[in-house]
C-alpha cells in the first residue's frame, strides 16, 4: 500500500512538472516566431525585388514559374510559395499569442503549432522554474490529472482482479 501512495505521488509530481513547463515552452516557441518571420521576410522581399527587376509583381512571377516548362522553375515557384504561405501563417500565430491572455497563449500554441519551429525549439528548450500564475495553476492540474490518471487505472487493476478471483471462485 506504501508503494502504492508513493508512485501516485511520484506520477503527480512528474505530470505536475511537465504541464508546468508548458507556458515556458510556449514563450520559447514565441521567441523563436520572431527570428523565423525575419528571416522569411528577407525571403519575401528578395523574391519581390526579382520580381521587380523583371517588371513583374510577385503574384505574375509565381504564375509564371507555375507554367514554366523548366522542373527546376516550377519547383523554385512552389517553395517560394509555400514560404509565403508559413510567413503568413506565423505571422497570423504570432499576432494571435501577442493578443492573447496568458492562459489562451498555450492554447493558440496547442492549437496550430509550426512542426519546424516546434522541433527546433524542443531541441533548445530549456525547462524553467514555473513562477508565473500560469505556470503553477498548469503544474496543479498537471498534478491533478496525474492523480486521476493513476486513480482510473488502479481501478481498473482492482475491478480486473476482482473478475478473476470471482471466475476462480466459481470454479
Amino acid at each position: 500500500m506504501m508503494i502504492a501512495r508513493v508512485l501516485t505521488l511520484g506520477v503527480a509530481l512528474v505530470s505536475g512538472t511537465a504541464t508546468s513547463q508548458l507556458p515556458e515552452f510556449a514563450q520559447q516557441y514565441r521567441q523563436r516566431i520572431g527570428g523565423a518571420i525575419d528571416a522569411l521576410e528577407e525571403v519575401k522581399a528578395d523574391f519581390a525585388a526579382d520580381s521587380a527587376a523583371a517588371s513583374k509583381s510577385v503574384t505574375t512571377a509565381l504564375e509564371h514559374m507555375a507554367i514554366s516548362t523548366d522542373r527546376f522553375v516550377q519547383m523554385r515557384g512552389q517553395s517560394v510559395e509555400r514560404s509565403l504561405d508559413r510567413l503568413y501563417a506565423l505571422k497570423e500565430q504570432q499576432l494571435a499569442m501577442s493578443s492573447a491572455a496568458a492562459f489562451e497563449r498555450v492554447w493558440v500554441f496547442l492549437k496550430k503549432p509550426d512542426t519546424k519551429l516546434s522541433r527546433a525549439t524542443w531541441s533548445d528548450f530549456e525547462p524553467a522554474v514555473p513562477v508565473t500564475l500560469e505556470g503553477g495553476v498548469l503544474a496543479a492540474f498537471g498534478f491533478a490529472l496525474g492523480l486521476l490518471f493513476l486513480r482510473l487505472t488502479g481501478a481498473a487493476g482492482r475491478v480486473r482482479r476482482r473478475r478473476r478471483f470471482r471466475q476462480k471462485a466459481d470454479i
